[in-house]
């Protein structure tokens, strides 16, 4: 019987082969912890009937049976810059591998302005572009034709939810080593502390950081890891209640109960080692549009990296 991943390399054939990082494992601590705090039935039904979206992209059959097993997942993070006026675009784009067996986590990020096939509208775009177009179920079907994988659950956090989410907490301490303004809002190097407002001021700013993407990837993962330690401090398991109101409010994922609960007791070691990569490319311009091009060699690359997690 043919693997979903095979039956989508043959389509692919026909065609061009061409980070927001931990915010799941904040969901699976909670969901992890629920039994503990007397608070199971909140959680529960929080994240089945508010957080569950499942996407067609996706067989949820195949992954339940990988959890099950135990086999390493590959989760792809979005986060989305959605306002009231606009669907918005999956500006953070991460794969999460999780290999408990080996007690290790990697997260690859893809920059936004990746240029790509858009799978489901048959054209090179950005490949943050995909979630505009057809929302986190398109954004799964091109991430996994533009590394070649396999992705089995997805998580979709609207960052203005960040904002919530750091406040709920009482604020987070980052280590910031460039200076920096961004609106009102100024950031000196070293030990800072933010409420919601600063950290989303924080993440945000791009166009001043000679890393460009990868700066800002680096302040988002500074900021969400922020957030899941105080989260899993006792002061932050006392408002779980107001922490699970926020993303039932901000996030989407094909994750159910079961699901979190699963991996917060089988993968939790996974956290114990954790390596970061950004994806490389060269930037260009067509049509006075801006892009970055991936060479093949480096798709190539990208696709090792993820599969020698899965050996």
């Amino acid at each position: 019987m043919r693997s979903r991943k095979d039956q989508k390399k043959k389509q692919r054939k026909k065609g061009k082969w061409w980070k927001f990082t931990l915010l799941v494992m904040l969901l699976i601590m909670l969901a992890a912890g629920a039994y503990v705090y007397s608070i199971y039935s909140n959680v529960k039904n929080t994240v089945d009937n508010d957080l569950h979206a499942p996407v067609s992209s996706i067989d949820t059959d195949l992954t339940k049976k990988k959890v099950k097993s135990k086999e390493p997942l590959n989760i792809l993070l979005l986060g989305v810059d959605e306002r009231n006026y606009d669907k918005g675009r999956s500006d953070t784009m991460i794969v999460m591998t999780l290999d408990p067996d080996n007690d290790r986590m990697q997260m690859i990020s893809i920059p936004r302005d990746t240029r790509t096939e858009i799978v489901g509208k048959g054209i090179q775009d950005k490949i943050n572009h995909a979630y505009a177009f057809g929302g986190s179920d398109m954004s799964v079907n091109t991430v996994e034709n533009f590394l070649d994988i396999e992705i089995d659950y997805y998580v979709r956090m609207n960052m203005e939810g960040l904002e919530q989410l750091v406040d709920a907490v009482g604020g987070i301490t980052v280590n910031n080593n460039l200076a920096f303004t961004n609106g009102s809002y100024e950031f000196p190097k070293g030990e800072l502390n933010l409420n919601g407002k600063e950290a989303l001021a924080f993440v945000r700013m791009r166009k001043q950081d000679p890393q460009g993407d990868a700066g800002r990837n680096e302040r988002q993962r500074q900021v969400i890891e922020g957030v899941i330690d105080k989260g899993a401090s006792l002061g932050g398991v006392n408002k779980i209640g107001e922490i699970m109101d926020i993303l039932g409010t901000n996030v989407n994922t094909n994750m159910d109960f079961s699901d979190m609960r699963k991996l917060g007791t089988d993968y939790r070691s996974a956290r114990k080692n954790t390596e970061t990569y950004q994806i490389q490319g060269n930037g260009t311009r067509i049509d006075g549009v801006y892009y970055l091009n991936v060479p093949e060699e480096e798709v190539e690359k990208v696709n090792g990296m993820i599969e020698e997690y899965q050996s």
